[in-house]
């Protein structure tokens, strides 16, 4: 059995462009990418780690990383991220895929391979930490057999299907599959060390700047004691709103009525409750 881990890695996100690039610890030499590599790489399960990225000229700044950190990458489309994975997968004979994000810096990879074991002694076809938030945001892993993959790849037609490669599974058809959920005993879905804002950045710096001269591959641990001892750490990114993925026009119009609430905007509120 051939494990991988599929990182797929863009520099087009929209609210930081260039993200994956950006220097951490701040003003290293190391970024972002290279970090989440690093940390998957000390996974004991993993056999193989592919960056997917995009044909886009701009995303040769993602490749040179990968070269860099002596890992292989696929180039595929922008959009359809799931069509990446799969032949990303497929081009190296991946048995079982590792679905790892490229804002992720803080990726634990003692909680990787425990996801992984989990999956295998469950004879799953998809397990993750994600379908109920307990673990906080950014410590995110998905695992799925490549015939699952294959499946989602020739079924799925959605745009969003496609574009986050997994709610085929979890979302859409949960009934056509064996999914497993890793659990954690603890709730810290209120702390959040994933880069998607410059407030997030900001978050990230600070946790690097309190941990990675200690220890390098820092734990889950680690963190959630920084962040018992330094409370206010949260606050620097409290604000920010997850993306989130839906598959309806009515979970659409909930999430924007959940925004509008967050920020106060009654009247849109208001106004969106009568059109609809």
């Amino acid at each position: 059995m051939k494990i991988g881990a599929i990182i797929q890695a863009r520099t087009s996100s929209t609210r930081l462009p260039q993200k994956v690039l950006k220097p951490l610890p701040f003003n290293s030499k190391i970024n972002v990418l290279q970090q989440v590599i690093r940390r998957v790489a000390k996974s004991e399960l993993i056999d193989e780690i592919i960056i997917a990225t995009t044909t886009h000229d701009e995303d040769e700044k993602i490749v040179e990383v990968a070269k860099k950190e002596n890992i292989k990458f696929y180039k595929g489309s922008l959009e359809n991220v799931l069509e990446r994975y799969y032949n990303a997968a497929l081009e190296n004979s991946l048995d079982v895929i590792v679905r790892i994000t490229s804002d992720c810096p803080c990726a634990d990879a003692n909680i990787i391979d425990e996801i992984v074991k989990k999956h295998i002694d469950s004879n799953a076809d998809y397990t993750s930490n994600t379908l109920t938030r307990g673990f906080p945001r950014g410590i995110d892993a998905e695992v799925i057999n490549f015939n699952v993959l294959e499946n989602v790849y020739e079924n799925a037609t959605d745009k969003f299907e496609k574009e986050h490669v997994t709610p085929f599974i979890y979302k859409t058809h949960p009934e056509d599959f064996k999914i497993v959920q890793y659990e954690t005993k603890n709730d810290n879905s209120d702390i959040r060390i994933t880069l998607d804002t410059p407030q997030d950045y900001a978050l990230l710096c600070s946790v690097y700047d309190n941990l990675y001269d200690k220890n390098e591959f820092f734990s889950l641990d680690d963190i959630l004691e920084l962040f018992s001892s330094k409370p206010y750490l949260k606050d620097i990114n409290s604000e920010i709103t997850q993306k989130k993925v839906c598959n309806s026009l009515e979970e659409e119009l909930d999430e924007v009525l959940n925004l509008c609430e967050k920020q106060d905007l009654d009247r849109a509120k208001q106004y969106i409750e009568k059109i609809i």
